[in-house]
């Protein structure tokens, strides 16, 4: 009995002993939690909207949040430091894409309250801005009604963080506060590609000039499809998304569809513009790179023809190729505001290209990488030609100018020249 009742003394002190423990790390837990609150209420602070950025394709996320609104002193995060800079603040910035996070005032002040319209998409409006620090910028702001919406904006803010190249289209910053979602690029000033195709007050596109775009365009699309990584599918090729800078070199922009190509290719509703959709991305409701092949093929008989493909382009390019074999012949079919002035055989090689890319089969369409190959090797032909056409001239201006010396040189020595020359010719006789 008294073995029994010692037993139970020892196995309530140890269950003692063992609560108590218990007891203490749970109040040093509780501490440790209280302490960290107030950090963790200051970051959640911040609005729910976030934008996940991926920093040059890895893994690791960084988010860009939305600034708390009111703040007088705008500020610029970098590696956890604080410092001014300008009317700009910057928070959370992947330090590779140096996006910058720009004040909704700020944008106000430089867009002169909204009023410096300067294009209109299924975004939203575009606005020229003003920056105080002088750079003119290009604001696309999210249209209450948008069709693409919030998460085009997070898409695009996403992708364009990590992807840099000389023809894409480079976002600067972006702003998310008092209800609104924009995007800062640098402003374009040329304007669209599709302006200067389908606008009568500006002065046409040179031949020279369209084949220079389209290769622009290709080393752009290329970038996106062979040096990103993940790949990424821009998904919306088309004129109104090429923009011209000053010395009209093309970018592609607008990347709201855009998708990597790791993520799933199969969606439910079909996106994109239609009269550049690839009918095999039509049946199976699957993209891929090729479907942006197709687009840029697309493009290509646009920049040929001068003709929106919203308005039956495709149709009239197969009515075209039945009597061309899809390789030569193509002159029937060029913009009328060329005026004759182009090319033939340039013109024949960019339409089989174009032709190629538009092929029902994406299998049987070229990858990007050809696409600039081709046109590549059409721009080098074009200044071999140009080189051979002035090194001839050279050679004329050379032999005017031996003729009107001789022609100045007296009788005699005109006399001797002859007598040279028949004398050669017995040597040959002989």
């Amino acid at each position: 009995m008294e073995k029994e009742s010692s037993g139970l003394i020892i196995g309530i002190s140890i269950g003692v002993v063992i609560g108590v423990l218990l007891a203490i790390a749970a109040f040093f837990c509780f501490r440790r939690y209280h302490r960290r609150r107030p950090q963790i209420g200051n970051s959640s602070s911040r609005r729910a909207a976030t934008v996940p950025i991926r920093a040059n394709g890895v893994d690791t996320c960084t988010v860009l949040s939305d600034s708390s609104i009111g703040t007088e002193s705008p500020k610029s995060i970098q590696n956890g430091m604080s410092f001014w800079l300008g009317s700009v603040r910057k928070s959370n910035v992947v330090s590779a894409s140096a996006i910058l996070e720009y004040s909704y005032k700020d944008l106000q002040r430089a867009t002169y309250n909204f009023t410096t319209l300067i294009g209109q998409g299924a975004y939203g409006p575009v606005y020229k801005a003003q920056m105080s620090t002088g750079e003119t910028v290009a604001v696309k702001v999210l249209a209450t009604d948008s069709k693409q919406g919030e998460k085009e904006f997070q898409t695009e803010v996403m992708l364009l963080g990590r992807l840099h190249h000389r023809n894409l289209v480079n976002l600067v910053g972006y702003c998310a506060e008092k209800g609104q979602h924009m995007l800062i690029y640098v402003y374009m000033i040329r304007g669209s590609l599709a302006s200067h195709l389908y606008d009568e007050k500006l002065e046409p596109l040179r031949w020279e000039l369209r084949v220079q775009i389209a290769l622009d365009v290709a080393r752009g699309l290329e970038y996106l499809h062979d040096g990103a990584v993940p790949p990424v599918v821009h998904r919306d090729i088309k004129s109104s998304n090429i923009l011209l800078d000053q010395s009209m070199s093309a970018r592609v922009a607008d990347f709201g569809l855009s998708r990597e190509e790791m993520v799933s290719k199969h969606v439910s509703n079909i996106r994109g513009t239609f009269g550049y959709l690839d009918p095999e991305y039509i049946s199976t409701r699957s993209f891929t790179k090729k479907s942006d092949v197709y687009s840029f093929g697309v493009l290509l008989f646009e920049l040929i023809a001068g003709k929106n493909p919203l308005q039956g382009l495709i149709e009239y390019i197969e009515l075209a190729a039945m009597t061309t074999d899809g390789k030569g012949g193509w002159e029937e079919i060029t913009d009328s505001r060329l005026d004759g002035k182009y090319d033939l055989q340039e013109l024949n090689d960019v339409a089989a290209l174009a032709y190629k890319c538009v092929n029902r089969a994406a299998k049987k369409r070229p990858s990007m990488r050809d696409t600039v190959q081709v046109l590549s090797r059409i721009l080098k032909s074009r200044h071999e030609r140009k080189r051979h056409k002035r090194s001839l001239s050279a050679t004329a201006e050379e032999i005017t100018i031996n003729v009107e010396q001789l022609d100045h040189r007296s009788p005699i020595s005109g006399h001797r020249r002859v007598e040279s020359i028949d004398s050669i010719a017995d040597s040959y006789e002989v």
